[in-house]
């Protein structure tokens, strides 16, 4: 079907359409290399803190020891949830997904932020650096809720990462542990104009408030096609059960077509980069905790898949092991990937804010024309 006339070829998608200018993240598909704000993503998850990519993605430079002490001092302050926060967690149904559950609290958490009325830059920094704590309290809130425990603040002693593992499990993680959360944070930190990033910005761009691009952000996460391709592959792993298992169920699935959670991606056309660091970190994690099971399984996923098909490895294949090896329940992974995520997003939104176009897209119209009216007499 031809374009309208002055209308460029519509795209499925819109792959391959570039839909607006960033310096905060690139994604270089062709080399397999994933840069934050200039930085390689690798170098700074091998040798950076969660908060300082934060701030970096925030601010566009790394921070001064006194200004990452300070944004370590504000996501503390802002960790503890207020009691209506809490309250409504409560009211939920127990049984609720958390995706929907971290849906309605950001946006309920808009009401009650002390800049609600104010749509300042400052401000909206301000709205950042608490949702970014707001969003691991709420997901480890929830689960501790639903677990039959009280909800806890963050210790003062722990970082961003060990906070998370430790107001959802109730007892500070070891070093080694919170340090392999921190990485996989930060390599979930940004991932350009995906889906949940752009439907961040669209809502920006009409200039409706932070909470509300957020809020859209994740809903758009809560779709399995965007978020949730880790948990797919834990469940994959678990019907396994065994190495020997792998082989016959992976080739079933390719003979049936079907998608093989943690393969492939829209942009890169090599490894994805984070996976490169997400692997030997889950063998590490699962002989620290006497379970390699899932490590194993995953790489011999990796083995049968790749002898068969062109395709490389994603985050999600060993992101869900690693995960598993965390002690995290299944159905909180793609909320994890929000506990990370939330700075790129907000990046992105202050981004928008910065120097705001409405984005309005033209479609490609192939419906019919010229029909003419039938009065409703007449249709029968």
């Amino acid at each position: 079907m031809a374009s309208q006339p002055g209308h460029a070829p519509a795209s499925e998608g819109l792959e391959g359409v570039v839909a607006g200018t960033s310096s905060i993240c690139l994604v270089d598909g062709t080399h397999g290399q994933l840069l934050y704000r200039g930085y390689d993503a690798i170098e700074l998850s091998e040798r950076s803190t969660f908060e300082e990519v934060a701030y970096l993605l925030w601010h566009g430079d790394l921070p001064t020891k006194a200004a990452l002490a300070r944004l370590k001092t504000d996501l503390l302050a802002a960790g503890t949830l207020a009691p209506p926060i809490l309250d409504i967690l409560k009211r939920l149904p127990q049984t609720s997904q958390p995706m929907a559950v971290l849906r309605t609290a950001i946006s309920a958490l808009g009401h009650f932020d002390p800049d609600a009325a104010d749509s300042t830059p400052a401000a909206n920094v301000r709205k950042a650096v608490r949702l970014t704590a707001q969003v691991a309290a709420v997901m480890a809130g929830f689960h501790r809720l639903r677990s039959d425990a009280i909800p806890l603040a963050p210790q003062t002693t722990l970082g961003h990462a060990a906070n998370f593992l430790y107001m959802l499990h109730g007892k500070p993680p070891a070093a080694e542990t919170a340090r392999a959360l921190e990485v996989a944070l930060i390599l979930h930190a940004d991932h350009e104009f995906n889906a949940s990033t752009f439907a961040a910005r669209v809502t920006a761009a009409t200039l409706s408030d932070l909470h509300s691009a957020i809020t859209s952000a994740v809903g758009t996460l809560k779709g399995p096609l965007h978020g949730g391709a880790n948990e797919d592959v834990m469940r994959l792993l678990e019907r396994m059960g065994s190495v020997e298992r792998v082989e016959p169920v992976i080739l079933e699935m390719l003979a049936a077509k079907k998608k093989v959670p943690g393969f492939g991606h829209r942009v890169y056309r090599t490894e994805d980069p984070r996976a490169r660091i997400l692997r030997p970190m889950s063998q590490r994690l699962g002989e620290r905790v006497g379970d390699p099971r899932w490590y194993q399984l995953t790489r011999r996923v990796e083995e049968v898949v790749t002898a068969q098909r062109p395709i490389h490895a994603n985050v999600d294949l060993y992101s869900a092991s690693v995960y598993r090896s965390l002690g995290i329940p299944m159905d909180l992974y793609t909320a994890t990937f929000a506990v990370s995520r939330i700075v790129g997003w907000t990046a992105h939104v202050l981004e928008q804010y910065a120097d705001n176009r409405l984005i309005r897209p033209a479609s490609d119209y192939i419906g019919p024309r010229g029909r003419a009216y039938v009065p409703i007499e007449a249709r029968g």
